[in-house]
């Protein structure tokens, strides 16, 4: 028995991780800090192992091209879709998380992708901004969102937590997954009461 059990522990170890990707939905406010405007900003965590037992890490939001100031903010033209790297913990606080499989990991980086090319980095304050970009990845995932023509990150973020309560879409959890950093294995956190913050 105990070598059987030893056989077990050992093929267990050795085979790939089971998947558990979770996609988590940041907001952050806007604010003046040192006489300069910082405007509030909406953007994706996607975090934890494929099948294959890889890790994945990927922070990633739209805006306008080079960042600029409030100018820049307030036209239409060259968007960016900005990766950030390391494993810092993210601004802003956390929304909503759904645990995702691997082909849909790879459907939705391949989506993502997209608001980097020629086609789709076009950056329009009104409807092409971070909550734009936020609102797509959402719909790619099954969720529903509040209209996305807005500039408050973290209004549309409270209003898409409402219209998708837990057990609604498969795979969605039941409050937000606090950020891990690479390699870590995500867990479903337990169900918070507090109201998110503006």
């Amino acid at each position: 028995m105990i070598r059987f059990i030893a056989a077990l522990m050992l093929w267990a170890l050795a085979s790939p991780a089971a998947a558990d990707v979770v996609v988590t939905f940041y907001g952050k406010d806007g604010d003046l800090r040192l006489n300069r405007f910082v405007s509030p900003h909406a953007y994706v965590v996607l975090e934890g192992r494929l099948d294959s037992g890889e890790p994945v890490l990927r922070r990633a939001s739209f805006g306008a091209a080079g960042g600029g100031g409030v100018e820049a903010l307030m036209r239409s033209g060259p968007g960016q879709l900005t990766d950030y790297t390391g494993s810092e913990a993210p601004e802003g606080k956390a929304y909503l998380s759904i645990r995702i499989s691997d082909a849909a990991f790879y459907d939705l980086t391949k989506r993502m992708d997209w608001w980097a090319t020629p086609a789709g980095n076009l950056y329009n304050v009104y409807n092409r901004n971070c909550v734009g970009f936020v609102a797509d990845v959402a719909q790619r995932l099954g969720l529903r969102t509040p209209r996305a023509d807005t500039w408050s990150p973290n209004g549309f973020l409270e209003s898409m937590v409402a219209m998708n309560p837990p057990g609604s879409v498969p795979g969605l959890l039941p409050g937000p997954v606090p950020f891990q950093g690479i390699g870590a294995d995500p867990v479903a956190p337990a169900v918070s009461s507090a109201a998110p913050t503006m």
